[in-house]
Formats: structure tokens, C-alpha cells, sequence
């Protein structure tokens, strides 16, 4: 199983008083998504973010990382703490904090685990974990050469791909189609609160 971080950027909203995703709802919702590497899931995240925030929505997301990754530096303050064996390090700046956490051979936490560690925000949008059983959307790039991911992921609520699904029965919108996308988000997302409950 890859490795897994939870690193929260603490920025200002350029909306100081967002609205709820959902008219008078005010609840975190939660929606993935998922597809094979080299997919475009965080291109399409990174043009998806903007649409999403223009709307009032705030968004904080979760990536699957493979076991390699890092977000520290050989030689910062930080990364020499953590070698020297901290279990935790926070990083604290008049623009942001991050809060890295060292597992040291135990279990990766589940999904579930690191979402709790998230602040409410009106939604998250989780990039990986294409097994947990949170709603998600597909994306698929045909040049890729991979099979699609429903019909078997029963969580898969609607497809964004370059290509019409082969079965058409799910919602889809073209992957350059960022306004569409955001409303499959947002039709499909799923409070947060209802998936920590498991």
C-alpha cells in the first residue's frame, strides 16, 4: 500500500463568507477522484479547484501518494527533525502550517483516519484511494490504454473522460469541460460526516 500524508495549507479564502455547497445545508461533502495513473486526475483537479472556489466553495483535497514520496527537504530544520526520530513535525508560517506525520513502520492510516484530521470546508475532494467506498467520479483518457473502473466500482457515481463510457449509463462530461465536471461534483458528492461514520 502507498504512503499516505496529511499536510493542511492554511490560506485565506478569497470568499470570506462562503455559502454552503448546498443551499442551507452547511455540511462538508465528500466526493473522489479516481483512475489509473497518467489519467489527468490532478490536472483536472487543478482547473476543477478554481471553478469550485468561484462558486463560494471552499475545497480542501487528499492525495494517494506512493511510499517514495516526501514533502520536506534534506537539510531544512524540519526534514533533520524528522531524522532524528520526531514522530511529528509542524511547520508554522505567518502563510501557512503544515503538520507532517512520521508512521515508522506502523499501518497506513485508513481514509477515514485522515480525513478526520481536515478542518470543515465545503468540500473534499480526495485524488486516489480508488477502493474506499466514497462517492467518486472516473477519469479516463483513452490514450491511456486502460480499462474503465465501473462498471465494477459500485462508488462510481458519474464519469469525466475524453471518450463516451462504453455503457453510457452513467453521468458524463468531456474532461475539458470544467463547468459540467463541477456540477457532476456537486450533484454527486456525499457529506463527509455520513462516510466518517462508515
Amino acid at each position: 500500500m502507498g504512503a499516505v500524508a496529511v499536510l493542511r495549507l492554511i490560506m485565506p479564502s478569497p470568499h470570506p463568507n462562503p455559502p454552503p455547497p448546498s443551499a442551507g445545508e452547511g455540511v462538508t461533502l465528500l466526493i473522489g477522484l479516481a483512475g489509473w495513473s497518467g489519467a489527468g486526475k490532478t490536472t483536472l483537479l487543478t482547473r476543477l479547484i478554481p471553478a469550485l472556489t468561484a462558486r463560494g466553495i471552499t475545497v480542501s483535497t487528499v492525495k494517494h501518494a506512493h511510499h517514495a514520496f516526501d514533502v520536506d527537504r534534506p537539510g531544512k530544520d524540519s526534514h533533520t527533525h524528522r531524522e532524528a526520530g520526531a514522530r511529528q513535525v509542524l511547520v508554522a508560517s505567518a502563510n501557512r502550517w503544515a503538520l507532517m506525520t512520521e508512521l515508522r513502520g506502523t499501518p497506513e492510516p485508513p481514509l477515514r483516519d485522515l480525513l478526520a484530521h481536515l478542518a470543515p470546508v465545503g468540500l473534499v475532494v480526495v485524488e486516489g484511494f480508488k477502493r474506499d467506498s466514497h462517492p467518486k467520479i472516473e477519469v479516463h483518457r483513452a490514450a491511456n490504454a486502460k480499462p474503465w473502473l465501473h462498471p465494477d466500482g459500485p462508488a462510481i457515481a458519474a464519469v469525466a473522460s475524453d471518450v463516451p463510457p462504453p455503457d453510457g449509463k452513467l453521468p458524463h462530461a468531456h474532461l475539458d469541460d470544467i463547468a459540467r465536471i463541477a456540477d457532476l461534483v456537486l450533484a454527486h458528492a456525499a457529506p463527509l460526516d455520513a462516510f466518517l461514520r462508515g
